[in-house]
């Protein structure tokens, strides 16, 4: 026997198909195991999808507040008052200062 005889019965093309009853039985399985990898590949993909729309969500939440900030940060700059100008007048009287001129007229 040579040596390229012994290794052709290697192959896949040498084995036995099973016949009869076997087959149906295997052909049911494989179905069987093809239905559950796509059920279980069909459910993981809700899961990513549904992992996704949390993510897009929340990173739309974070956005819509970063863009609240950054206009409160442009409107708080400082204004000024109509009397921020003046000089208020203090006095010790006492022991105790008095300040004249911070009272405001209509108050």
């Amino acid at each position: 026997m040579f040596q390229s005889e012994r290794l052709a019965a290697v192959g896949l093309a040498s084995r036995r198909r099973p016949n009869g009853l076997m087959a149906s039985v295997t052909w049911l399985g494989g179905l069987i195991a093809t239905v559950a990898a796509m059920a279980v590949g069909a459910v993981l993909a809700v899961f990513t999808a549904a992992a996704v729309a949390v993510i897009a969500l929340f990173a739309g939440v974070l956005v819509f507040l970063v863009g609240l900030v950054m206009r409160a940060r442009r409107n708080l700059t400082p204004r000024r008052r109509a009397g921020d100008g003046e000089v208020i007048e203090a006095r010790k009287v006492d022991g105790a200062w008095v300040a004249y001129g911070w009272e405001r007229d209509g108050r």
